[in-house]
């Protein structure tokens, strides 16, 4: 009878392992592995590209929030150095854009996993390993997670490490509520207790107002929605957003930041105007900006974005490209 019991068992856990979602792609099967939804940017489109930087949108945005500003730093990088091909990709992190109706992107919905998302989207094309990680908002502490597991080799013995890395005004610490107006709480929370179909976006916009919030903010919000029949549905998945904005709150990358693995470059862009800065926060990035090494690892870099408050690409998209441009542009020169 035991025995039996212990066959039952075994017939179920394998069955189970079977039957996994990742069990496919440990047994080699032809099923594709889920990945991220993205847009490409290049100079030209008879450009393949031999420079690559992945562009990471922050909470409730999408990749097309990017679109403009990639643009214009393909054609100021194509015009700078015309032997250089770079390609943007910009991605929709997962529960965010057209990444929002994908399947297989399952819990739990952290940066871990949102990093990993890349990862998997990287293999499933067959593409090198981007050479620079572009990261706004809550896609900045995705693109420093992204890095800490490429040093750390989670993603594999082949992985090549970004040379550089672009956090835009975000704090790589945790996030203390004291030290924010709750702003980004009470749109969650607002968005919560909306129904899931709005009438329409002007109807939302005018909404948001009357609840204390500004016009540009109600507006922006307003873009999220796609039109579904004679009503407006979300493009982002709210609760799983939620998920994602918790997980930015509790993560702390200053490991990272005080030891930036050999030959990657952090380079965190503080908004002038930001009010997501304390003090502190800004001397400790100084402190290690200012530091001399001896080689045997990376460096931070820090630069203020001036006449900017937190949406930089929006505010001042020309000083940031300023800003951008001419690192990227230092690559080439390591173009065989």
């Amino acid at each position: 009878m035991a025995r039996i019991l212990r066959n039952k068992q075994r017939f179920h856990l394998l069955n189970r392992a079977l039957n996994s979602p990742s069990s496919s792609h440990r047994l080699g099967t032809t099923t594709p592995l889920q990945t991220l939804a993205y847009e490409e940017v290049r100079a030209s489109t008879e450009t393949k590209g031999n420079l690559t930087a992945f562009v990471l949108h922050g909470l409730l945005g999408s990749g097309r929030n990017w679109k403009s500003f990639s643009r214009n730093l393909v054609s100021t990088l194509s015009n700078s150095s015309p032997s250089s091909e770079w390609r943007m990709v910009l991605v929709d992190l997962r529960n965010h854009g057209r990444s929002a109706g994908i399947e297989g992107l399952e819990p739990p919905h952290d940066l871990v996993n949102a990093a990993n998302d890349l990862a998997n989207l990287i293999k499933a094309r067959g593409w090198a390993w981007p050479d620079v990680v572009i990261g706004h908002s809550m896609g900045g502490k995705v693109a420093l997670q992204f890095s800490e597991s490429c040093a750390r080799g989670d993603y594999g013995e082949s992985v090549a490490l970004p040379k550089q890395l672009w956090v835009l005004d975000s704090v790589p610490g945790e996030v203390n509520p004291e030290n924010s107006d709750g702003e980004v709480e009470k749109v969650l929370l607002t968005l919560q207790g909306l129904p899931s179909s709005i009438p329409s976006r002007k109807w939302l916009v005018s909404h948001m107002i009357e609840l204390g919030f500004s016009k540009s903010l109600s507006e922006w919000i307003g873009s999220s929605l796609n039109k579904s029949g004679e009503h407006e549905t979300w493009a982002f998945d709210l609760e799983g957003a939620v998920q994602m904005f918790n997980s930015y709150r509790e993560k702390s990358y200053w490991s990272l930041l005080e030891h930036p693995p050999k030959g990657m470059e952090i380079s965190i862009v503080r908004a002038e105007n930001s009010d997501r800065w304390d003090l502190d926060v800004i001397q400790r990035l100084e402190s290690l900006a200012n530091q001399g090494g001896d080689g045997s690892e990376g460096k931070v870099s820090v630069h203020v974005l001036p006449n900017s408050g937190h949406w930089v690409h929006a505010d001042n998209p020309k000083g940031l490209l300023e800003i951008i441009a001419p690192k990227l542009a230092s690559l080439t020169s390591n173009i065989g």
